[in-house]
């Protein structure tokens, strides 16, 4: 179990999402990523609880692909799997890229790493249009980003079994 202070807090929502994106560390991409489905909402960089309501929240993490916003996700990915926060199920870590290119070894390497504690990982490759505060939808995403989408929308109509702690 990571310490306290390292911890993401659960934050009180008063209506379920189909799908919670929850961003690791500031930056991570969860706002960008709910605009692709209305229905899907960011988490607030906090595990979601929803009150009055009996199912567990399924939720994605969301870490950009830097050492810092990997330890993030390993931090949160070893929070849930310790099995503190039981009103979460964790379909698996999108890691977004931080940067235009290759990933460097090392960042490829703990991917692989944190990928081993949540059930599944997407990679999204580097957006241009996107930091340029440009449009986000669908529509004109990348491929990865569709494909990540159909996943999701699969996982969901399939109800993503065993993966809650």
């Amino acid at each position: 179990m990571p310490d306290q202070v390292d911890q993401l807090p659960s934050l009180e929502h008063a209506a379920a999402a189909p799908l919670w994106w929850l961003g690791v560390h500031g930056g991570a991409g969860e706002w960008t990523l709910a605009q692709l489905v209305p229905q899907w909402r960011p988490a607030d960089h906090a595990w979601p609880l929803v009150v009055n309501n009996q199912a567990a929240a399924r939720t994605v993490l969301v870490a950009r692909s830097s050492m810092r916003g990997l330890r993030a996700a390993q931090i949160a990915a070893t929070q849930w799997a310790s099995g503190i926060v039981p009103h979460v199920t964790v379909l698996g870590l999108v890691v977004i890229a931080d940067a235009p290119g290759r990933l460097p070894r090392p960042i490829r390497d703990l991917i692989k790493v944190v990928g081993g504690g949540v059930p599944r990982v997407w990679h999204l490759p580097w957006v241009e249009s996107w930091r340029l505060g440009e449009d986000v939808s669908l529509e004109t995403a990348p491929r990865e980003v569709r494909k990540l989408v159909e996943d999701l929308r699969a996982l969901l109509q399939a109800g993503a079994e065993g993966t809650t702690n």
